[in-house]
């Protein structure tokens, strides 16, 4: 898919699935840009693009500020100009029983999953109003469309931000601006590797393909919405979880 002269905002993009579809949308030709709290991981990613030739760029993000957001939105804008495609896919979680999660962990489950996208999609739509033109791609978790014990909080973000993707489709299709969401499943990422073995053998024996998810498989979900193959789809919920999930 040609991306070329295309700019792409990531979030997450230091590790496991944001990194993965970053570098995935540079070798297709497009400019990434990097936001994300992980300075070590995000430089570490753009070093791996500039080895094979690709565009990829880090700057910092931290989706819990909103000066951050600000910040880093107008960084992108003075620097490159509008941005052609922004994919949301940093998130966070801690697997603990609902009645033992601090309200804290609440706060930034919910501030990163869902407000942080929320915020930075508000920052980066007026360029695309303008335009008339631009991708969003929200990546959400299948936890947010059926559930998931001992990520109640987490379910709950990833399912606003299910609703927000449907939502926002509908308003921003006056200005050719396609919104989607991709859903993952059991990825192998850095956060899905902090699971205890028996919940990822568990995971893997109730996926059909009895495998779980690399991340450029999820990657590679998020490279069609913003590919010119997607411009007729818009506010579209896509599973990608190896038929773990089969709900409408």
């Amino acid at each position: 898919m040609d991306l070329k002269g295309r700019t792409v905002i990531i979030t997450g993009g230091a590790s496991g699935i944001g990194r993965a579809t970053a570098l995935l949308v540079a070798r297709n030709g497009a400019k990434s840009v990097i936001g994300d709290i992980d300075e070590k991981g995000g430089r570490s990613a753009a070093a791996e693009g500039a080895a094979v030739g690709s565009s990829v760029e880090f700057m910092p993000l931290d989706l819990t500020s909103p000066s951050s957001i600000d910040g880093f939105v107008a960084a992108v804008h003075d620097r490159l100009g509008r941005v052609d495609a922004l994919i949301n896919a940093a998130g966070w979680d801690a697997v603990q029983p609902f009645l033992d999660n601090p309200p804290e962990m609440w706060d930034r489950v919910i501030g990163i999953n869902l407000m942080g996208a929320i915020r930075l999609t508000r920052g980066v739509l007026p360029p695309m109003v303008a335009a008339r033109t631009g991708k969003i791609v929200n990546i959400s978790s299948d936890a947010g469309r059926v559930g998931s014990m001992g990520e109640t909080v987490y379910a709950a973000a990833k399912g606003g931000l299910i609703a927000f993707t449907k939502s926002l489709a509908r308003e921003m299709a006056r200005y050719g601006i396609n919104v989607n969401c991709v859903c993952p499943g059991p990825t192998d990422t850095p956060l899905f590797q902090r699971q205890p073995e028996r919940i990822k053998e568990a995971l893997t024996r109730a996926i059909p393909f009895r495998r779980i998810a690399q991340p450029i498989e999820i990657a590679q979900a998020v490279l069609f919405f913003i590919s010119e193959h997607a411009n007729y789809i818009t506010g579209q919920i896509l599973s990608v979880s190896g038929g773990l999930t089969m709900a409408d």
